[in-house]
């Protein structure tokens, strides 16, 4: 799911990683808004409210903004850095280090999440923002750009397209590939959904401290993974 690249990456392994990031995309997406009032998984509605403060002339709360978009910017720069650090050393490993620093996170917010709504509820939101910024630039670079798994608007645009590409295209290669296609964006779609109506009753019982599943389901991702290469490379040495 995260360890295949290149030419060894299929699409069921892009499948697989689209269900598991998108529901906790929809997870978080939820969870950080009802928590502090701020969209956490994505930068564009933060223009506008960014926008919006400059012209009310309140530029500290247009900084605040400005510092949501920053945060994301730098979570997808983190996470690519990393990956290309460790290319060089383990290629087939550059998704640890990203994914277990998105799940450290993602902890941290759930346990002290409380007393920094008290304090500094934005610092929830820059973490946040951080931690999906990472995970959007790593399965971006993992999929070659197939996958994102952090907001919707470009998947309902690409969905659109690719539907009304099925009453022009007549041969069956181009229908197998839209088709394929499609039903990958409406994974990612439907898990993003399960994820925020997850978070919703979580929420309701736990507050913040549901995130504790998103970083569950990133860690048996890697679990995941780690155990099918050992069965792999076991069953190719006996």
């Amino acid at each position: 799911m995260f360890s295949h690249l290149g030419k060894t990456r299929t699409p069921k392994h892009n499948l697989g990683i689209a269900s598991l990031l998108s529901f906790v995309a929809g997870l978080v997406n939820v969870v950080g808004f009802f928590a502090v009032q701020k969209l956490t998984t994505n930068v564009t509605g933060h223009f506008a409210f960014f926008v919006d403060e400059v012209f009310k002339l309140k530029f500290e709360n247009a900084l605040h903004v400005a510092l949501f978009v920053i945060f994301f910017l730098f979570g997808s720069f983190f996470a690519n850095f990393m990956v290309e650090v460790y290319s060089r050393i383990r290629e087939n490993q550059i998704y640890v280090l990203p994914i277990c620093t998105e799940a450290f996170i993602l902890t941290i917010i759930a346990f002290q999440g409380n007393d920094f709504i008290k304090e500094s509820p934005d610092l929830i939101a820059y973490c946040l923002l951080f931690a999906m910024g990472m995970q959007n630039s790593l399965v971006t670079r993992i999929s070659k750009s197939v996958v994102r798994t952090t907001h919707l608007t470009g998947l309902f645009t690409d969905l659109g397209i690719e539907i009304s590409q099925l009453f022009f295209y007549k041969d069956e290669i181009h229908k197998f590939k839209l088709i394929r296609s499609i039903k990958l964006r409406l994974t990612i779609i439907f898990m993003f959904f399960s994820g925020g109506i997850t978070g919703g009753i979580l929420f309701s019982f736990f507050g913040i401290k549901s995130l504790i599943l998103g970083s569950v389901i990133l860690l048996s991702g890697l679990f995941y993974d780690f155990v099918k290469i050992r069965l792999l490379l076991h069953k190719r040495y006996r």
